[in-house]
Parts: C-alpha cells; structure tokens; sequence
C-alpha cells in the first residue's frame, strides 16, 4: 500500500488485511473481529454492486503505516471525510493539497498555544497531511472506517465498532505504556475497553475539537493542554515523545 495520501473512492479488494503488517493481521482474524469483517466486506460489496461511492480508498491505512508494536499515542476519531479530496485513512487528516477542516485546525491551534511542548513541537508552518505523526506512532484510528461519500456517519451502524474495539482492545494489552487521546462522547465511549486491558496507560478526555464544542464545558478542547502532556508523560516512561 502506498504511503502516499490518496483520496480515490474504495473498490472491492480495499478491505482484504492480507497486505496488512502480520501483527495487524492476528488481530483481525480472531473473533469477533474476523466474523464482523466477513458482515462488513458483504455489506459493502452490496453497496458497491449498487453503484455507491465509498470512501476512502485506504481503509486500513492507520495500520499499514503505525505497526502495533510502534504505537505511543492513539487519538481516536469517528469517521473518515465523507466529500472527495478528502479522507486518506487516517482521522482528523487530509492530504497536503487540502485545505485543514475545522476540527483540524483547532487541534494546530492548541498544539500551537501548549506551551508544555517546548522544543518537541514542529516549527513547521501544519501540514493537514498527519502521516508524520503515524510513521512516529501515532495511531489515527476512526472507529468506523469507511464512509458513503456526502453522507457523513453513513457507516456508523455498519458494525465497525466490533472491529476498531478489537484494534482499541490489542494496543491496550500491550505492556508498553501509551497516551490515548478521547475527545468528544463518542471516543470515550470506548474508556472501558482500555481501561478493562490494563491501568498501565494515561487517558486525556476533552470535548471533541470541532468548533461546536472546542470551547465548551466540561472540558473545552482548546486549552485542555493534552498534546505537552502526552509528551511529558511519555518521557517519564524513557518514551521518546512525539514531534507534533
């Protein structure tokens, strides 16, 4: 799979994990993984059959460029970009040639104003492209992870819950410590399943930060400080920390 961003629609060999790193591969063959993939894979080639338009073309993109044994930080989003020129398989990300969307933007803002990053901080004008931060081991995980394009959560009911909970679940059993990022209801939704795997992780929560609630209680996005904090926590671990 290319590691370039590439914002065609989906065909109907995209789901197969065969060219999947082998560590990601054991993990979607066991249940219930492997048999709420078998449901997926049909229920889009019906769609397909039909004519629909599905983003993106990469589904499995997190995974091919953030190995699970690499994984430092998961920042958790819901579902790919729905509209064309857009998703490339990797949450809150788009290509370079595209113009950041809105929750994009407040996250370079508050990664811009956490002063707790110092010298760990990009000086690089944001690159809406966020490939860097997967090849460092960042794990940008949709929880769905393809979209009907113009119909955005189009997806959500498909049952891909069943198998991003299963990549959520595999990280945290690991015992190397990692910083999940949750912002907004619906990524913390999935608190329960790190925390059953193991107490050994640091979890930050925040309102998700799209401009709706980027500002609002209980706890607004832009100022919340997660990106210094991530940082900081993995150096006290000897984790090298990220270069946002």
């Amino acid at each position: 799979m290319p590691e370039a961003a590439n914002n065609e629609l989906l065909d109907a060999t995209a789901l197969e994990t065969d060219r999947l790193p082998p560590c990601w591969q054991a993990v979607l063959t066991m249940h219930p993984a492997s048999l709420q993939l078998a449901r997926i894979k049909a229920a889009i080639a019906a769609e397909l059959g039909a004519g629909v338009k599905i983003y993106p073309q990469h589904p499995w993109r997190a995974l091919c460029l953030t190995p699970l044994a690499d994984i430092r930080v998961v920042i958790l989003g819901q579902d790919p970009y729905h509209g064309p020129g857009q998703a490339q398989g990797l949450a809150f990300s788009v290509a370079s040639s595209s113009k950041a969307p809105p929750s994009l933007r407040n996250i370079f803002l508050e990664i811009s104003r956490d002063q707790a990053l110092a010298e760990s901080c990009s000086t690089h004008h944001p690159d809406p492209d966020l490939t860097r931060w997967a090849k460092q081991g960042v794990l940008l995980l949709n929880t769905a992870l393809t979209v009907r394009s113009g119909e955005p959560a189009s997806h959500a009911k498909l049952g891909w819950q069943v198998v991003t909970d299963s990549i959520i679940a595999a990280v945290a059993r690991r015992e190397q410590p990692t910083v999940f990022m949750l912002w907004g209801a619906h990524a913390q939704s999935r608190i329960e399943t790190i925390s059953n795997q193991s107490h050994r992780h640091l979890i930050l929560c925040a309102n998700h930060p799209s401009p709706l609630s980027a500002r609002r209680a209980p706890i607004p996005f832009l100022g919340c400080g997660h990106f210094g904090q991530a940082n900081q926590w993995l150096m006290a671990q000897a984790i090298e920390p990220i270069l946002w």
